[in-house]
Protein backbone atom coordinates (compact mmCIF):
# COMPACT_ATOMS: atom_id res chain seq x y z
CA UNK A 1 0.00 0.00 0.00
CA UNK A 2 1.61 3.30 -1.35
CA UNK A 3 0.78 6.12 1.03
CA UNK A 4 0.36 9.85 -0.69
CA UNK A 5 2.81 11.65 2.09
CA UNK A 6 0.44 15.07 1.18
CA UNK A 7 -2.21 13.47 2.86
CA UNK A 8 -0.14 13.06 6.25
CA UNK A 9 -0.73 15.99 8.82
CA UNK A 10 -0.06 17.07 12.46
CA UNK A 11 -2.54 18.35 14.71
CA UNK A 12 -3.33 18.29 18.49
CA UNK A 13 -4.83 15.30 19.69
CA UNK A 14 -8.65 15.38 20.65
CA UNK A 15 -10.90 13.05 22.49
CA UNK A 16 -12.37 11.57 20.52
CA UNK A 17 -9.18 9.99 18.59
CA UNK A 18 -9.19 7.38 21.30
CA UNK A 19 -10.42 4.80 19.05
CA UNK A 20 -7.74 5.42 16.41
CA UNK A 21 -5.14 6.37 19.84
CA UNK A 22 -5.89 2.17 20.94
CA UNK A 23 -4.86 -0.06 17.59
CA UNK A 24 -1.35 1.99 18.05
CA UNK A 25 -1.12 2.44 21.27
CA UNK A 26 -2.17 -1.04 22.17
CA UNK A 27 0.64 -3.12 19.73
CA UNK A 28 3.63 -3.23 21.82
CA UNK A 29 5.73 -3.50 18.72
CA UNK A 30 5.18 0.54 18.70
CA UNK A 31 5.13 1.42 22.68
CA UNK A 32 8.26 -1.03 22.88
CA UNK A 33 10.57 1.68 22.18
CA UNK A 34 8.05 3.93 24.20
CA UNK A 35 8.45 4.59 28.35
CA UNK A 36 4.20 3.97 28.12
CA UNK A 37 2.15 1.01 28.78
CA UNK A 38 0.26 -0.97 25.95
CA UNK A 39 -2.83 0.14 26.02
CA UNK A 40 -5.39 -2.67 26.50
CA UNK A 41 -8.98 -0.14 26.18
CA UNK A 42 -10.76 2.87 24.46
CA UNK A 43 -11.16 4.13 28.54
CA UNK A 44 -7.21 3.83 28.87
CA UNK A 45 -6.42 5.00 25.71
CA UNK A 46 -9.51 8.70 26.33
CA UNK A 47 -7.71 8.73 30.28
CA UNK A 48 -3.91 8.78 28.51
CA UNK A 49 -5.45 10.94 25.79
CA UNK A 50 -7.01 13.78 28.39
CA UNK A 51 -4.17 13.22 31.18
CA UNK A 52 -1.27 13.26 29.43
CA UNK A 53 -1.31 14.09 25.07
CA UNK A 54 -3.91 17.44 25.86
CA UNK A 55 -1.84 19.11 28.90
CA UNK A 56 1.40 18.33 26.89
CA UNK A 57 3.86 21.26 25.52
CA UNK A 58 4.09 20.22 22.54
CA UNK A 59 2.48 16.30 21.78
CA UNK A 60 1.04 16.52 18.01
CA UNK A 61 -1.12 13.33 16.35
CA UNK A 62 0.33 12.06 13.18
CA UNK A 63 -2.26 12.00 11.25
CA UNK A 64 -3.46 10.97 7.52
CA UNK A 65 -7.02 11.71 6.73
CA UNK A 66 -7.27 13.22 9.91
CA UNK A 67 -7.44 9.99 11.58
CA UNK A 68 -4.49 9.45 13.99
CA UNK A 69 -1.80 6.71 13.22
CA UNK A 70 0.74 7.74 15.76
CA UNK A 71 2.61 10.65 17.86
CA UNK A 72 5.20 12.80 17.75
CA UNK A 73 6.24 14.62 21.07
CA UNK A 74 8.59 17.69 22.00
CA UNK A 75 9.78 17.57 25.51
CA UNK A 76 11.22 21.05 26.40
CA UNK A 77 14.30 21.71 28.78
CA UNK A 78 13.42 23.96 31.31
CA UNK A 79 15.54 26.32 33.42
CA UNK A 80 19.15 26.84 32.23
CA UNK A 81 18.48 24.07 29.61
CA UNK A 82 15.64 25.75 28.26
CA UNK A 83 17.44 26.19 24.64
CA UNK A 84 17.45 21.96 24.53
CA UNK A 85 14.38 20.13 23.90
CA UNK A 86 13.80 16.23 23.86
CA UNK A 87 12.05 14.43 20.55
CA UNK A 88 9.79 11.06 20.59
CA UNK A 89 7.90 9.45 17.92
CA UNK A 90 6.06 6.68 17.30
CA UNK A 91 3.66 4.99 14.37
CA UNK A 92 1.17 2.40 13.68
CA UNK A 93 2.96 -0.49 12.37
CA UNK A 94 1.35 -0.60 9.55
CA UNK A 95 2.47 2.38 8.21
CA UNK A 96 6.23 1.39 9.04
CA UNK A 97 8.21 1.49 6.05
CA UNK A 98 6.46 4.10 4.43
CA UNK A 99 8.30 7.51 4.66
CA UNK A 100 5.23 8.82 6.85
CA UNK A 101 7.63 9.18 9.91
CA UNK A 102 10.23 10.76 8.17
CA UNK A 103 7.30 13.25 6.78
CA UNK A 104 6.20 13.56 9.96
CA UNK A 105 8.80 14.58 12.28
CA UNK A 106 10.47 16.69 8.96
CA UNK A 107 7.42 18.64 9.62
CA UNK A 108 7.47 18.84 13.25
CA UNK A 109 11.28 20.10 13.73
CA UNK A 110 10.72 22.98 11.72
CA UNK A 111 7.53 23.72 13.44
CA UNK A 112 9.38 23.50 16.86
CA UNK A 113 11.66 25.79 16.03
CA UNK A 114 8.87 28.48 15.14
CA UNK A 115 6.78 27.65 18.39
CA UNK A 116 9.93 27.43 20.86
CA UNK A 117 12.27 29.78 19.63
CA UNK A 118 13.83 29.94 22.58
CA UNK A 119 15.12 25.95 21.15
CA UNK A 120 18.23 25.88 19.59
CA UNK A 121 18.78 22.35 19.93
CA UNK A 122 16.44 19.57 19.33
CA UNK A 123 18.08 15.83 20.50
CA UNK A 124 16.78 12.10 19.88
CA UNK A 125 18.28 9.11 22.18
CA UNK A 126 17.70 6.56 19.81
CA UNK A 127 18.38 2.81 21.13
CA UNK A 128 21.78 1.25 19.77
CA UNK A 129 18.93 -1.89 18.18
CA UNK A 130 16.41 0.80 16.65
CA UNK A 131 18.18 1.19 13.22
CA UNK A 132 15.28 2.38 11.86
CA UNK A 133 15.06 5.56 13.88
CA UNK A 134 18.99 6.05 13.34
CA UNK A 135 17.98 6.29 9.62
CA UNK A 136 14.91 8.20 10.14
CA UNK A 137 16.88 11.27 12.14
CA UNK A 138 20.01 10.87 9.78
CA UNK A 139 17.87 11.43 7.07
CA UNK A 140 16.08 14.31 8.71
CA UNK A 141 19.72 15.82 9.23
CA UNK A 142 20.10 15.19 13.02
CA UNK A 143 23.76 14.55 13.64
CA UNK A 144 25.48 11.80 15.52
CA UNK A 145 27.18 12.90 18.60
CA UNK A 146 28.31 9.95 20.53
CA UNK A 147 27.06 6.49 22.47
CA UNK A 148 25.72 6.75 25.53
CA UNK A 149 26.82 3.55 27.46
CA UNK A 150 23.88 2.13 29.82
CA UNK A 151 21.81 5.45 29.87
CA UNK A 152 18.20 4.65 29.59
CA UNK A 153 16.22 2.28 31.77
CA UNK A 154 12.75 0.76 29.29
CA UNK A 155 10.39 -1.62 30.68
CA UNK A 156 12.86 -3.45 32.66
CA UNK A 157 15.97 -3.51 30.74
CA UNK A 158 18.71 -0.87 30.56
CA UNK A 159 20.11 0.26 27.01
CA UNK A 160 22.81 2.16 25.35
CA UNK A 161 21.47 5.31 23.11
CA UNK A 162 23.40 7.03 20.81
CA UNK A 163 22.54 10.81 20.98
CA UNK A 164 21.40 12.80 18.10
CA UNK A 165 21.20 16.53 17.73
CA UNK A 166 19.65 19.18 15.14
CA UNK A 167 20.50 22.93 15.60
CA UNK A 168 17.92 25.56 14.43
CA UNK A 169 20.74 26.70 12.47
CA UNK A 170 20.90 23.70 10.55
CA UNK A 171 17.35 23.54 9.23
CA UNK A 172 16.93 25.08 5.54
CA UNK A 173 13.47 26.61 5.37
CA UNK A 174 10.35 25.06 5.45
CA UNK A 175 9.05 24.12 2.44
CA UNK A 176 5.60 25.91 1.27
CA UNK A 177 4.31 22.48 0.73
CA UNK A 178 5.00 20.95 4.10
CA UNK A 179 3.70 24.17 5.95
CA UNK A 180 -0.34 23.25 4.59
CA UNK A 181 0.25 20.26 6.53
CA UNK A 182 0.51 21.66 9.81
CA UNK A 183 -2.21 22.42 12.02
CA UNK A 184 -1.76 24.66 14.94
Amino acid sequence: MEIDLSRVTLRPFELMDAHDFLIWAGDDRVTGNLRWPVLTSEEEALAFIRDVCLPHPWRRSICIDDRSIGFISIFPETGDDRFKAHIGYGLSHEYWGKGITTRAVSIAVSQVFNDLPHVLRLQAFVRTQNKASQRLVEKIGFQREGLLRKYTYLKGTIYDVFVYSLLSSDLLPLPQSYSSQIVL
